[in-house]
């Protein structure tokens, strides 16, 4: 029964990777849940086949479950996002930064959009030396804003957007917001790109590194967690 049982957690974890891109690693350090945000945050339209994906309403109760496990002493959270739909990254984000477990992200590759608050969302934060982050006003489909009210709309989700970074890391909000809105950085659009040394310098990002950085940090606050 217990070879069975072991089987069948074994099979679970290999779906949970394949599925999810998730993994979890026991170890005397203690037990980190990696969770991948790759691709687009999918919210509440389905993305065609061929876009890769995050979809948040498998994230949110995995977060739950991870924050209530007692086999779980931390979370790692990889990004290589694009962005995708605002409210979904946002729910994310919220969730992770109200966790008391400890929490390290890693940006490799890109943490863009709406991927700015995931990456700041974790107790400390960590980008590669090559990845970028594209810090830039919400956008909207079609040339014209039909009414005042949806200006309003786009302007509040904007400033919800700027409380959350500049509560969540150590930029302040005047420079988010004119990294938000320069015209001279992106060909035909606004915004900035910041890659992983301007990152931290800015302030987004709390340290430039890779995975044994992120993992080190983490086992560091684990560590500490359990004295207390």
């Amino acid at each position: 029964m217990a070879d069975n049982k072991d089987a069948e957690m074994k099979k679970q974890e290999r779906e949970q990777v394949v599925e999810l891109g998730s993994d979890m690693t026991k170890s005397s350090k203690g037990n980190i849940y990696t969770l991948t945000i790759i691709g687009q945050v999918e919210g509440h339209m389905i993305a065609p086949e061929t876009v890769k994906t995050t979809k948040y309403e498998h994230v949110l109760p995995l977060l739950a479950g991870i924050e209530e496990s007692d086999d779980i002493d931390g979370l790692l959270l990889l990004l290589n996002t694009v962005g995708g739909d605002i409210e979904a990254g946002l729910a994310i984000a919220e969730m992770i930064a109200g966790m008391k477990k400890p929490t390290v992200s890693l940006v490799l590759g890109g943490g863009h959009s709406i991927g700015i608050p995931l990456a700041v969302c974790t107790k400390k934060s960590f980008i590669t030396p090559t990845a970028s982050m594209t810090v830039h006003p919400v956008r909207m489909t079609g040339l014209v804003v039909g009414a005042p009210q949806t200006f309003r709309y786009f302007q509040r989700i904007q400033e919800q957007i700027a409380d959350f970074v500049t509560a969540n890391s150590r930029i302040s909000r005047e420079d988010f917001e004119r990294y938000m809105m320069a015209t001279g950085e992106m060909a035909t659009d606004v915004g900035t790109i910041l890659y992983g040394k301007e990152a931290v310098a800015s302030g987004l990002i709390d340290k430039l590194g890779g995975l044994n950085d992120a993992l080190t940090a983490l086992h560091k606050m684990i560590e500490k967690q359990k004295k207390q």
